[in-house]
């Protein structure tokens, strides 16, 4: 494990005198007339913030050594050389709901509207592995994503779309591995070479057994397909994210910054040791692994984290992997604002947390960013709150110039001193996670789970108490109750499951289902032995298999995972 141990530097006596003199002066007559606003302040994970900073506070801080330039060990400023000013950040919307037509509708608009990358979300029989015309999915086609069931299905998505010039996003996790088929399908269909895609699928299984709950097989099985993406896209797709590791549903289901920082990069770590285990060096793929990464309501405290899990990651990769090239050691990262910060209650002032949340992600140096809509927590976002989403984006890159420089709060005592405290807490976190034999041993022993299920308690009790505000829900409350909602929410088509199911009839109808009998057998052998899943599955998809009837093939080698909950 590497080590955050700092160089100690003797206090500067006259900083010291200076500072005695202003408190008892200046500071005791302002607060004899007017006391602070509370007897301690904080970070919203619990960091204590000072009065002030100042030199001292960044004694033990070397420059080329914790903070360097940008694109050079340990990335502290940022992972390119010039960042924003050659290339901005990707401008990626979410878009997701309805029939495959709903969805590309809403893509070619973002695209007209400026958007630079896709991202698509799935509903969640997608996701589940549950197919539209399944008793299960009944009343959950197309509601929260788009649905998919066949490749046709992300064909259609995807229609009218030049995926060889434009990286492409899926949000999917345990199913992450059957879209990916799909997407490689397309693109040969196409004609479009596998060095011309990019893009990424989420695919972060480990998240899922720890926080968003979303799985199918157990753990081992699960670790084992995620290896499989990994090691086929770093042989076939040389631009292809395959994996974001993701912070952002563990910071949602109530984790700290730090605790967030940590365990994503746990799961991190444990990715790096499950592909080694394959004959992989580090050099061969950590280059093409990527992070997740929310941007929630403390600014600063964001701003630091980010910068902190880049310096962290690096000494990780340098230090206790090996890693040579400078590519295995940048963290690279998508961002996206916090949902469970957005209010029902007046959600225009959605704008502002949004507008804020956005601007931390690029002054933290997010390569890739989404802005949440205004109407998110009543609603699948419309076009109107994707819209004001993305221009939110393209002010802050037009308008601000912030992204003029590269990392502008670097050397600001405050934030040093703070991306240092959010260091040592992940390095402590890190060094637990090990105790226990590692982020998958830890996950098996709901070491996370209880971590979340802790702070989540702790945030919602301050809500409770007002000691954390949340502007119109419980403090500056409108008097007369919430006024009307200023603007359309958008509805999911009530016709679009009855259209989903007749389009996946047809689909059943028409192929050659002796065929598909065979890919699912042939997949099946490949599960029970230790060979790469993804050749056969795209063979499954080649032959219209739907996504059910494929994770159903490899329940039956796998099995299912059961949580044993924690409370």
């Amino acid at each position: 494990m590497a080590t955050t141990e700092r160089r100690s530097h003797s206090p500067d006596p006259a900083l010291a005198d200076a500072r005695t003199e202003w408190t008892a002066r200046e500071l005791g007559q302002s607060l004899a007339q007017r006391p602070e606003r509370r007897d301690r302040f904080e970070s919203l994970s619990g960091l204590p913030v000072e009065r002030v900073y100042g030199p001292d506070d960044v004694a033990g801080c070397d420059y080329l050594r914790d903070i360097g330039f940008p694109g050079r060990y340990p990335y502290t400023r940022g992972p390119y050389p010039t960042m924003y000013r050659s290339r901005p950040w990707t401008m990626r919307q979410i878009a997701g709901f309805g029939t495959a037509g709903d969805t590309n509708a809403r893509l070619k608009y973002l695209i007209a509207q400026g958007q630079t990358g896709i991202s698509i979300d799935f509903d969640m029989p997608t996701l589940m592995g549950v197919d539209s015309d399944d008793p299960r999915a009944r009343g959950e086609v197309g509601r929260e994503g788009v649905a998919v069931d066949t490749v046709d299905d992300l064909d259609g998505i995807l229609e009218g779309i030049d995926i060889g010039r434009i990286s492409v996003s899926m949000t999917i996790n345990p199913t992450a591995w059957i879209l990916f088929a799909m997407y490689l399908v397309i693109a040969d269909r196409r004609g479009i070479p596998r060095d011309a895609l990019s893009g990424t699928v989420q695919a972060d299984i480990l998240k899922e057994y720890i926080a968003q709950k979303e799985w199918l097989y157990p753990i081992p099985a699960g670790m084992r397909i995620v290896r499989d993406l990994i090691i086929y896209s770093v042989r076939h797709l040389p631009h292809y994210n395959p994996i974001n590791i993701s912070g952002y549903h563990i910071r949602e289901a109530g984790a700290t910054a730090v605790q967030e920082a940590a365990f994503t990069l746990a799961n991190g770590i444990a990715y790096v040791d499950e592909v080694s285990r394959k004959g992989l060096s580090v050099d061969e793929f950590a280059p093409r692994l990527a992070f997740y990464f929310i941007a929630e309501r403390d600014f600063f405290e964001e701003v630091a984290k980010f910068r902190a899990a880049r310096r962290v990651w690096a000494r990780l990769m340098r230090e206790r992997f090996g890693a040579q090239k400078p590519e295995s050691m940048r963290l690279r990262f998508h961002c996206q604002t916090a949902g469970s910060s957005l209010t029902a209650k007046e959600p225009l002032n959605n704008v502002a947390r949004t507008a804020l949340q956005a601007l931390s992600a690029v002054l933290g140096g997010a390569q890739s960013l989404h802005a949440n809509g205004m109407d998110e927590a009543l609603a699948i976002p419309s076009e109107l709150a994707m819209k004001v989403a993305l221009r939110t984006q393209q002010i802050i890159l037009d308008e601000t110039g912030v992204a003029n420089t590269i990392d502008p709060l670097a050397g600001s005592y405050f934030a040093e001193s703070l991306t240092d405290r959010v260091e040592d807490g992940i390095w402590a976190y890190l060094r637990r996670i090990d105790e226990l034999g590692g982020a998958v041993e830890a996950a098996k022993r709901n070491f996370f789970q209880a971590e979340l299920a802790d702070t989540a308690y702790g945030y919602q009790r301050r809500k409770e108490r007002g000691d954390l505000v949340v502007v119109g829900v419980n403090k500056h409350k409108d008097a007369g109750g919430s006024p009307e909602i200023p603007f359309t929410l958008h509805e999911v088509d009530p016709g679009a499951e009855a259209q989903q199911q007749a389009r996946l009839a047809r689909v059943k109808r028409g192929r050659d289902s002796s065929k598909v009998e065979r890919c699912l057998a042939e997949l099946a052998d490949v599960a029970r032995g230790d060979d790469n899943l993804i050749p056969p599955t795209i063979e499954a998809v080649k032959a219209y298999a739907t996504a059910g009837e494929i994770v159903k093939a490899l329940r039956a080698v796998f099995g299912t995972y059961v949580e044993d909950p924690v409370f």
